[in-house]
Order: C-alpha cells, then sequence, then structure tokens
C-alpha cells in the first residue's frame, strides 16, 4: 500500500509512484488511491507501525532536502529511511473564469509551496487554503474574477489557463521520494545520494569541525549542511551527499561511532546525479572598493 501525507499534491505523488514503479502489488489510476494518512507527523508514525504501508513525499532534492521532511524523519521512528526518488514534471496550472482578473489566487500548500515564487513575479495575491478544500469551495473563494491554482487534472468546468499560466508548468520537475521501514541501510556497490543526521557528543566550540574532520577523512564531500536546534542538546546537524558505494558511509558510521558522535542514516538513494540540481543563488559578496 501507498500512501502520502495531506500536504502533498495527489496528482504529483501518483505520477511520481507511477513513474518510480512503486506501486509493484497495486494498480493506482487515481490520486485518491493514495492513501491520506494526515499531517506530515502523523503519516510517518502511521507508515512506520503498518506493515506493507509506504509513503510518498515530496523531499525538496536529493541533493538539498527539504527540511521539514529532515526535522520530521529525525523525529519518526528509527527505521524510517527515503530510499527511492523521482523528478516529475509539473501539472500546475493557473486558471480563472476569465480574462478580467483581481490579482486574488487560491492555492492549497502544495501549490504554494512549488509555486510561490512564479506567482509572486506576476504579481497574484495568494489565498492560501489546506490542501482537502474542496475545488467547490476553492471556486467560491475565488469569486468572479479570482483564480485558481490547481493540478491540470482538477481544473474545474468552465475555466482557462490565465496568461501566465506556462510559468508554472515550465519549471523545474519537483522532486518526490519512498519512505519505508528499513531496518538497517544494505551495502551497496553503486552510486547512492545519502542523507545522515548527526550530533556531536560535546556541543562546543570546535566540535563541528572535529565532525566534519571525519567526514573529510571518509572522502565525504557534503553538498548539503544545515543546523537544527535540539531538545537533547544545542544542535543537531543534517547532511546529503553522494558516495560511490556504500564503504565511505561503513567508514563514516564506524568512526562517528568511535567517538560517540550520535547519528542516524534518514535515507539512501540510488544516483549519482540527480538533474536538474537544487536551484543555484547568484551570491553577491560584500564590496571590497
Amino acid at each position: 500500500m501507498l500512501g502520502r501525507s495531506e500536504r502533498e499534491s495527489g496528482a504529483h505523488a501518483l505520477a511520481a509512484a507511477r513513474q518510480g514503479a512503486w506501486d509493484t502489488h497495486e494498480n493506482l489510476d487515481e490520486p485518491s488511491d493514495l492513501l491520506d494518512l494526515g499531517a506530515m507527523t502523523a503519516a510517518l508514525a502511521t507508515v512506520s507501525r503498518i506493515e506493507g504501508l509506504r509513503g510518498v513525499m515530496h523531499v525538496g532534492h536529493p541533493a538539498a532536502p527539504d527540511h521539514d521532511l529532515e526535522r520530521a524523519l529525525l523525529a519518526s521512528s528509527a527505521s524510517l529511511r527515503v530510499t527511492a526518488v523521482e523528478a516529475v514534471a509539473s501539472r500546475w496550472v493557473w486558471v480563472a473564469r476569465g480574462t478580467e482578473l483581481d490579482g486574488h489566487v487560491v492555492v492549497d500548500e502544495a501549490g504554494m509551496r512549488d509555486c510561490r515564487h512564479q506567482l509572486r513575479t506576476l504579481g497574484a495575491s495568494p489565498h492560501l487554503v489546506p490542501a482537502r478544500t474542496p475545488l467547490a469551495e476553492r471556486v467560491a473563494l475565488a469569486g468572479e474574477h479570482g483564480s485558481l491554482v490547481v493540478e491540470r487534472d482538477h481544473v474545474p468546468d468552465g475555466f482557462t489557463e490565465v496568461a501566465g499560466s506556462s510559468a508554472l508548468s515550465e519549471r523545474a520537475p519537483l522532486w518526490y521520494g519512498l519512505v519505508e521501514p528499513v531496518p538497517e541501510p544494505a551495502d551497496f556497490d553503486a552510486p547512492a545520494q545519502v542523507w545522515l543526521a548527526f550530533g556531536p557528543r560535546d556541543d562546543h566550540k570546535g566540535s563541528l569541525k572535529l565532525t566534519l574532520s571525519l567526514v573529510s577523512e571518509a572522502g565525504i564531500d557534503l553538498q548539503h549542511l544545515r543546523s537544527q536546534p535540539s531538545a537533547d542538546g544545542p544542535h543537531v546537524f543534517f547532511a546529503s551527499f553522494s558516495v560511490p558505494t556504500s564503504a565511505p558511509l561503513r567508514a563514516l558510521k564506524a568512526d562517528l561511532s568511535e567517538r560517540g558522535v550520535a547519528h542516524r542514516v534518514l535515507g539512501v538513494m540510488a544516483g549519482e546525479v540527480f538533474e536538474p540540481g537544487p536551484a543555484a543563488v547568484e551570491p553577491v559578496w560584500t564590496s571590497r572598493d
């Protein structure tokens, strides 16, 4: 069985599940065929408890994970991991009854997460609604001159795409992952992306430097590193990196354990290059003039 959290777009999660052949024991025809497992925390807890149930989650990007998912995974059952990822084309469209628009656009949480930059660039004024909001209620909220952002399969009768809608569907693909219980990551002999959380035993000046030295000694080049306050101590850290086989990961885990650094693998996803890559920033550094 496959399920998703209520914050996910059913159409995109379904596309990822079908593209990745994650539905090996069932036929998925409609988004409703994916079980709605509630909020992300509840969804992960349910996946960890029910045998044969796996979750489909938006992951951000394999090399730059969504921070909400990172945190939720670390706070969930220790057996849960992201085990596969798929990039699916955006199915979002911007639609309205006519061409006279007031800029007011009704969009749910998933649509806002995926399209907020394009909508703001186009001058829209988003009205955020829960993902469970029925389509009829969204149409009523939009009013006569408002508009909607919905998946292409859910465009209501009488609505057509408005100018600027193509910017939503032409954006970079959306990455979704398969989350399931894996008692211990198995060894592998092909390239993979790894998500690792760790917390230095003693959080003091230089403790992160010492931990990162272990990463370097294992021959690992971090692509992503983020800190988060921890209830068990000042900080935990989330990292993402690529390894050619499981050997560097195995060596790093042994070194972390030897030095008393708490750690947990949150994901192992087969693959060497995940294109397109994470959104890049064009830095403007402090002027030296």
